[in-house]
């Protein structure tokens, strides 16, 4: 690297995103995120505690409703990407999300279990639609070289955006009191709803080109054989006959367990087995977000190549093992010793993160066939919504069970799946074609 290159990394991050907002599909993207997720950030903030203290439903019937909204989303990013392939996916994620945040604001009258579960499976699976059509609209609305680039822009104001939230959030918890659990949470549910309207704005472009809708058969009764042609190679497009981009979604789903560490295991293990205060989980929490936020653009520069997607998620691999060895150090030291370890230890792990949805998203759009980018980008996020399913029980049976050889066992998963991961971008990257 020239010594002249040096200055975009010192570029504020401010810049960075007022520089993203010149292309006008990203720009109606941040802008709609940036309102929806606030909501969303109040809601994650407020959810386990309002399903316990003002609902009155144990910790086993609040894990259940979060499961099955989990569930929901699994089945909802298939539906959604088999949806943008054959609708407007910019009508597709405006309707979702907008029935999605008015299924939340619903929670402001949940009185029991069941109008939770009830509620929370739907605003899941619409949530989940929204999503995955959201990713075939970055797909198709973005040229190859700037789609990582948006993804990290918007997981970038996602995170801006859900820390406020949880600061608004705050007004509930202070007061405690079921009204103002009540009222945060119809504000969220409008908000996630309103965030939606920009989207109505976005260009046909970002839409699946239309599709010849010619019958098999003539009216003379014989069988058309250009429609019958075009059939079977849409068919043969499908990604569940693209046994590479299947392998590259299972490994990353088993990679996106990572987030089940951060979420379940890390806050456990502290309350648990070391000496480190309660406090620390949230500090840690802040740590978290305030490194996603600060180079998550940053690093994504150049994964749109399958090459440095493959690299970097290597890199991301070393990193998590690095991290859940480090975590396990904490147990047994003295109250200083332990936090600093854990600093030291999501340092690391939130590195892994961000290269690793950085190395993700590069892989995701470039090994796609971008005639179906929809049934693609669904399969791919179903394969993240199985990995944050199964993490709890994998985190559980692993560090949470047996200690230090548990983490170790976790430390060989990630490796594992990022190397597997980056044979897949090797080999992808060989048999690409030269160019000039």
């Amino acid at each position: 690297m020239s010594s002249a290159e040096p200055a975009p990394v010192r570029e504020g991050l401010w810049r960075r995103l007022a520089a993203s907002m010149n292309e006008p599909v990203l720009r109606t993207l941040v802008i709609s995120t940036a309102v929806s997720r606030v909501g969303r950030g109040v809601f994650l903030t407020v959810t386990v505690l309002f399903f316990t203290q003002i609902l009155g439903l144990g910790a086993g019937e609040a894990a259940v409703v979060l499961a099955v909204s989990s569930a929901c989303g699994v089945v909802a990013s298939l539906v959604g990407g088999w949806l943008a392939d054959r609708r407007s996916a910019r009508r597709i994620a405006f309707v979702c999300e907008a029935l999605g945040g008015l299924l939340l604001a619903g929670y402001a009258l949940a009185g029991d279990f069941v109008s939770a579960l009830i509620l929370a499976s739907l605003s899941g699976f619409f949530d989940s639609v929204g999503h995955s059509a959201r990713s075939a609209i970055i797909a198709r609305g973005l040229a190859p070289e700037r789609r990582v680039h948006a993804r990290a822009v918007l997981r970038t104001v996602t995170n801006l955006s859900i820390a406020l939230g949880s600061g608004i959030a705050a007004i509930a918890l202070a007061l405690g009191t079921a009204p103002a659990y009540r009222t945060v949470i119809l504000v969220a549910g409008l908000l996630c709803a309103i965030g939606s309207i920009p989207l109505l704005r976005l260009p046909a472009t970002v839409d699946a080109p239309a599709r010849n809708a010619s019958a098999l058969r003539t009216p003379t009764g014989s069988i058309n054989t250009v429609a019958q042609e075009e059939r079977r190679d849409w068919r043969r497009r499908s990604p569940w006959r693209d046994p590479r981009y299947l392998l590259l979604t299972v490994l990353s789903a088993v990679f996106g367990m990572q987030f089940g560490v951060a979420e379940l295991g890390v806050p456990l293990w502290i309350t648990q087995e070391t000496q480190a205060p309660t406090v620390i989980v949230s500090v840690l929490l802040i740590l978290n977000t305030a490194l996603v936020v600060l180079f998550q653009v940053q690093a994504s520069r150049g994964t749109h190549d399958v090459r440095v997607a493959g690299r970097v998620t290597m890199i991301a691999g070393w990193l998590m093992a690095a991290a859940c060895f480090i975590y396990a150090l904490a147990a047994g030291l003295p109250t200083w010793a332990a936090i600093t370890v854990l600093v030291l230890a999501m340092v690391a792990h939130t590195f892994a993160e961000i290269l690793s949805q950085a190395g993700a998203w590069g892989l995701s759009f470039e090994l796609a066939d971008p005639v179906r980018a929809g049934a693609y980008q669904g399969v791919f996020g179903m394969g993240f919504s199985l990995g944050a399913l199964a993490s709890p029980m994998v985190v559980n049976a692993t560090a949470l069970t047996f200690g230090l050889a548990g983490w170790a066992m976790l430390a060989g998963i990630f490796l594992a799946a990022a190397a597997g991961i980056m044979l897949i971008a090797r080999r992808a990257a060989a048999c690409a074609p030269a160019t000039s």
